[in-house]
């Protein structure tokens, strides 16, 4: 695949990115791409190398190694570096249903097992995905074409994140009446309103749900499914707004409550794919603070600013001028620093419980294992043109917040943390420093801890069983729950997880729900 010697006659080259001075000034995404030319010579570098890992989507010591969706990776390199972008389109389009979603936001999963990686820099393959994903928008290739034969089943997808998303393409493809809930004003889930539009533009979500529209799939939205009804003070109107159910009751703040009940009245099939949309809290003293928010609430109100006001109206007055404390070091954390910098935040610190992790791979953790090194990311790069130094300070939590008189947040203890066994149970906790303690000034903290499941209100109005960990509970390798003709998908699923996993849980799920329907299946 590619050209033979291509790894070893051209360096890896990636495609240009606006400097930080300039991108901050706006939300938009500041990643190009290369010409065609050079990609193609991107792509000559993968190196046949006889056993690709990169799209092996295999567990190895607790963690992904390669592409879970199993793209043809070699392949589509091998159609690019030919310059034949529309068969290589045709080959991704076999395993994945969102190219355009996991070349921006995807870790690259299988450029961490590329074998080209081991000694060298591993092929670009998020890019040459990108080349090929847009070259097939720009020329027409896309296309979600409505079924000739519907089977008269119908199936209900509740939620339109990536799982969603792919679970109803699927299905609608397959001939199935398909229609998507989703609670927020906007379909996309947390691509629409977890990711910032830098690192996403939301016209790329558009694009897709306008084509999967065309084709069939109805989407719903401020679709409340499953939500207790509300206090008697606030009354419901019966508004028959298009595409809702007309038995739904719509409240005075625009959401809908839907009743699961009459879903599986009305439905063959229901696929819960509502994310893991619990977040993991800090209950430190001085919680009830304001200006504490948990990072998706920050994010998505950041973006839906922007999206309001066609970009014209950007919220500085969330952060301007704030001393900015972010509280975890994944992409989530990450995201928020970018945001705070664009927003004028006077700093910005990001905290992280665990050590600072090795720069290089530790004999511990070898090559194709996913590589736990240290990530400098856009960010962080943001970070330390404006202020100077890496804004991630490691073994190191909230102690307290502290407020001001009228009750506003006005500063933090921090506290440092140090590895130690367990007696009981043997495990290594990170646990405060006696005596550590330091006072920082704060008027804002972003809480992006992780998640710990699903929301219980869903689970319990569907009438799901869910494990230890509040995911919803299925059959090994399987994704039909407890409950009759319900099913589930995505990190409702799996739990906190990547948007690729996402994909390949929704496109799983359509297939076992399609079998479940029609005896059979050819998805």
């Amino acid at each position: 695949m590619g050209k033979a010697t291509g790894f070893l006659e051209y360096e890896r080259v990636d495609g240009p990115v606006i400097q930080e001075k300039e991108r901050v000034k706006d939300f938009h995404e500041f990643h190009g791409r290369l010409s065609l030319e050079e990609q193609k010579k991107q792509a000559a570098r993968c190196m046949d190398c006889g056993v690709p890992f990169c799209q092996a989507g295999v567990m190895i010591a607790g963690m992904a190694s390669g592409c879970p969706l199993h793209n043809l990776v070699p392949e589509v390199n091998d159609l690019v570096f030919r310059g034949r972008l529309e068969q290589a389109y045709d080959r991704l389009s076999v395993t994945h249903s969102f190219p355009e979603f996991t070349c921006r936001v995807c870790p690259a999963l299988c450029e961490a097992a590329c074998t080209c990686g081991l000694h060298d820099a591993p092929v670009s393959t998020k890019e040459n995905e990108k080349t090929v994903i847009e070259y097939a928008y720009e020329h027409d290739l896309v296309k979600e074409v409505a079924p000739k034969v519907r089977t008269g089943k119908k199936v209900a997808v509740i939620g339109s994140g990536p799982s969603g998303l792919a679970a109803a393409q699927l299905l609608n493809r397959r001939g199935h009446e398909v229609t998507v809930y989703e609670r927020k004003d906007r379909v996309g889930g947390l691509l629409r309103y977890g990711i910032p539009n830098m690192k996403l533009e939301k016209s790329v979500i558009d694009r897709r749900v306008k084509l999967m529209e065309e084709a069939g799939v109805k989407f719903v939205v401020n679709a409340n499914v499953g939500a207790a009804a509300k206090s008697d003070a606030v009354q419901p109107s019966k508004t028959g707004k298009k595409g809702e159910a007309t038995s739904a009751e719509t409240w005075e703040d625009g959401t809908v409550r839907i009743d699961p009940a009459e879903l599986e009245k009305e439905y063959d099939a229901i696929i819960l794919a509502c994310g893991a949309s619990h977040p993991r809290d800090i209950n430190a003293p001085g919680r009830d603070a304001k200006g504490i928010y948990f990072a998706v609430d920050f994010l998505g109100q950041v973006t839906k600013s922007l999206l309001d006001s066609d970009f014209k109206k950007v919220p500085y007055e969330l952060a301007k001028d704030k001393d900015v404390i972010v509280i975890g070091g994944g992409d989530t954390g990450n995201d928020c620093v970018g945001s705070c910098i664009r927003l004028g935040a006077r700093s910005v610190t990001q905290l992280e419980m665990m050590p600072k992790p090795s720069e290089t791979r530790l004999p511990s953790n070898p090559w194709p294992e996913w590589p736990r090194i240290l990530k400098v990311d856009y960010g962080q790069e943001e970070a330390i043109w404006k202020f100077g130094e890496d804004p991630r300070v490691y073994q190191t939590t909230v102690k307290e917040f502290v407020k001001d008189e009228k009750g506003n947040l006005k500063e933090v203890v921090l506290v440092s943390l140090e590895a130690k066994k367990d007696e009981k149970t043997g495990r290594m906790n990170m646990v405060p420093v006696a005596g550590s303690e330091k006072t920082v000034p704060a008027q804002l903290v972003l809480i992006a801890a992780g998640f710990l499941g699903s929301e219980s209100y869903v689970t319990e109005a569907f009438g799901v069983e869910v494990d230890g960990r509040t995911n919803v509970k299925t059959s090994p390798c399987g994704y039909h729950t407890s409950k009759k003709k319900i099913f589930t998908a995505g990190d409702m699923h799996r739990g906190q997880s990547l948007v690729v996993w996402a994909i390949a849980e929704g496109r799983g799920a359509a297939k076992e729900v399609d079998a479940a329907l029609m005896g059979y299946t050819n998805l």
